[in-house]
This record gives structure tokens, sequence and C-alpha cells, in this order.
């Protein structure tokens, strides 16, 4: 495939980047470090160039922040779609260089739009998210080998657990603190948590890896949680609607506050009685209150209103 002036894709590691720009017509490979990072994009200053790149979460951090400082038009792609494209137009052969090819036909094909700038705070409060669930899944593990644990070790299996509730207290009052220091964060916090069901945890989890909430279709945001139902038909077969993909993190914070609101008095507990009344599995019951949580949540941050029962 011919790929025309102006588009680059560019291929990530912890390491390297491989990157093919199609105003050369090669691919040549740096350091995944700042200062190599931000003389590559030098050399683009001035030129009208649109950047495509798998998101790789802390790997791509330096690039996209260089790109942003520099004015550089970028996108970046679940690494799934880029697998699915490749496959599309035959590209079976999988490389670091025949990837960053890729990503540049696709750019060139596809044209998806630019991300926004990032946010330093969300940034920093995804960090501090992040941190948070690997130490609850840590504290998990721990409490799950109590039962296997012998009376010898007992003790210290204890207070390592002990620390980690310490910890995810430590790291609790910092993301508090973090949200009430940002008047975007906090204002959208507080609208969030008049949602029923909505707690600081889930709102926490929202505000990090969710930034497109209130800007976007109910349609386009429940595809980005995973909560959109998608058809599976075929002639004459209708098959089950079934959600797939989006960000599992986010989905399973819905999945939970769903949980959490179907205990109250509020029309999403209705809702919610009304699916298993007609006969509806609870699973399948609490992933459409997830939903409706979230497409509520969408409209109230886009109406910059609280919610009203």
């Amino acid at each position: 495939m011919i790929i025309h002036p102006g588009f680059v894709g560019i291929d990530i590691s912890k390491d390297f980047l491989d990157v093919f720009d199609s105003n050369i017509g090669t691919v040549r490979r740096i350091d995944n470090l700042p200062e190599a990072v931000n003389a590559l994009i030098a050399g683009w200053a001035g030129s009208d160039v649109f950047v495509l790149f798998e998101a790789t979460g802390h790997y791509d951090k330096a690039l996209r922040r260089a790109l942003i400082a520099a004015g550089i038009a970028f996108a970046r792609v679940n690494p799934a779609r880029a697998r699915d494209f490749a496959r599309s137009i035959g590209l079976l052969a999988k490389t670091d260089a025949i990837d960053a090819r890729m990503l540049a036909a696709m750019a060139q094909c596809l044209r998806p739009g630019a991300d926004g700038t990032t946010d330093p705070a969300r940034e920093q409060l995804a960090d501090l998210h992040k941190r948070r669930d690997q130490l609850v899944a840590c504290r998990k593990q721990e409490r799950t080998r109590l039962a296997a644990t012998g009376a010898d070790l007992l003790d210290e299996l204890m207070q390592h657990i002990a620390w980690l509730d310490q910890a995810i207290q430590r790291i609790d009052r910092r993301i508090a603190t973090l949200i009430a220091g940002q008047q975007g964060l906090h204002a959208a916090q507080r609208l969030m948590r008049s949602v029923p069901g909505i707690g600081p945890v889930c709102a926490a989890t929202l505000l990090a890896l969710m930034p497109e909430l209130g800007s976007r279709s109910p349609k386009a945001i429940a595809a980005l949680a995973g909560l959109a139902p998608f058809n599976v038909d075929s002639g004459k077969f209708r098959g089950a609607r079934k959600i797939h993909g989006g960000r599992r993190r986010v989905r399973e914070a819905l999945y939970m506050a769903a949980v959490s609101v179907t205990r109250t008095k509020s029309r999403f507990a209705a809702a919610y009685r009304a699916l298993r009344d007609a006969g509806k599995p609870a699973k399948i019951a609490l992933i459409a209150v997830a939903r409706k949580l979230l497409v509520t949540l969408n409209a109230v941050l886009r109406d910059q209103a609280p919610f009203h029962a």
C-alpha cells in the first residue's frame, strides 16, 4: 500500500519507538526517552503531519507530552483495533517495523479524530488510582491466603493485611486531596455523587479513566465503557445482544455501582426490578442498570446540573 506524505505510525515498546514517517518512507528506531523523543518531534516542526500509535499506558507518556507541547495532531488507537486493521489488509506478519508502517497506513485510510490535550491532574489521578487498584488486589490475595495459612505465619499475614489497609487509606486521602484541589475535578465529582449509587471510588475511577464523560453521545459513551449491546444477527438468525470491548475498569466500577443502587428506592432500582420481573437474568439486568447510570452521568456532566430523582 502506498502511504502518502503526512502520516506517521509509531510502534511503542518499553525501551524503543519504531517510527515510520511517510515523508521519508523508511522505519527508524529511537530510544523511548524524552530527549530522543523531543529530537524526533523537532524534525516535524512546521510540517502538517498526523501521528498514530497504539495506546500503551505509561510507555507512550513521553511521546504524548512532546506531541502536545509541539502542537502536532495525534491519536491513540486500541491495539486490538490496529490488529484487526492489519488483518483486513492482509498483513499477517508482525514485527515492530511492520507495525509502525501499518499504523501509518491505518491513519491514512481511517483518518481517526485527533486526541485532545492531556490534563496533568487527570494523569496524576490515573496513576494514584492504578496504585490503589494494585494495593486492593494484593489485599484480596492475602485475605484469600488466610484460610490456608498455618498458625506460625498467620500473625505475619495479618500484619501485612493491616499495612495494606493503611496504604489504601493513604492513597484514598491523596486522591481526595488531589480532586479537592482541582476546581474542574472537584465540580465534576460533586455532580457525579448526586447520582444514586455513585460513591467516591466510582467517581474517582470515572474521573481518572473516562475524561470523555459529558462530551459524547449516550451511545458513544456506552461503547467506550463496553456497556453498549451489539447485535449478533445473520440472515434469519437473531442472536442475543452482547457487550464486549471497552474500558474494563470503568465497567467494573459501574457494575458495582449498579449493585449498590438496586438497594435504594431510586428509579434505577425500579428499572432493575422491572427487568428481573420480565425474566431477565440478574447479571444482564445489572449491566442494563450500569449503562443507565453511565448515560445519566454523561447527561449530568454535559448539562452541568446535579441529578434530580
